[in-house]
């Protein structure tokens, strides 16, 4: 016998929160190019700028994000998504939490930081893909210099 799920497929309980931790997986590997493919069809939204194209997100987080050999040596923990389907089933928003911890040559575990996303999502041919994040702002900030590449400040302008 078959049991018969509560949430259609492609379920948004399932599918928003997956891309949300494909997003995290793809930057703690050094994968900007995967990280930016996710917003294939939507834009990026931190401090007065907005990214369309990924191609520039890409570019944006390789001159932001510093690699150790290859990678950061992070992890993304992505939290308490709070997700709103709309009544017609096509678009969905998400409220998250991320918080990063980064363990690097010469530094011990820690947390780096921790923030907060908006996200906007729509169903299309079958699949859940992001139309909007918007970058809200760190709430809380260790110590990033084995992180970040430039400072703070010019990345949230």
């Amino acid at each position: 016998m078959s049991a018969v799920s509560p949430c259609p497929a492609p379920c948004p309980a399932v599918a928003i929160p997956n891309l949300l931790y494909a997003y995290g997986e793809a930057i703690d590997a050094g994968d900007f190019a995967a990280a930016a493919a996710l917003f294939a069809r939507g834009t990026l939204r931190l401090g007065g700028r907005v990214i369309t194209q990924p191609v520039q997100m890409a570019a944006m987080w390789q001159g932001w994000i510093k690699l150790h050999h290859g990678s950061p040596r992070t992890r993304h923990i992505i939290s308490n998504p709070i997700i709103e389907v709309a009544a017609d089933g096509q678009s969905a928003s998400c409220r998250s939490v991320w918080t990063v911890v980064q363990a690097a040559p010469g530094f011990a575990l820690q947390v780096v930081a921790s923030g907060r996303y908006q996200d906007r999502f729509v169903l299309e041919n079958g699949a859940w893909h992001f139309t909007e994040r918007h970058f809200v702002g760190i709430d809380l900030m260790g110590d990033v210099s084995e992180h970040m590449l430039r400072p703070v400040k010019e990345v949230e302008a």
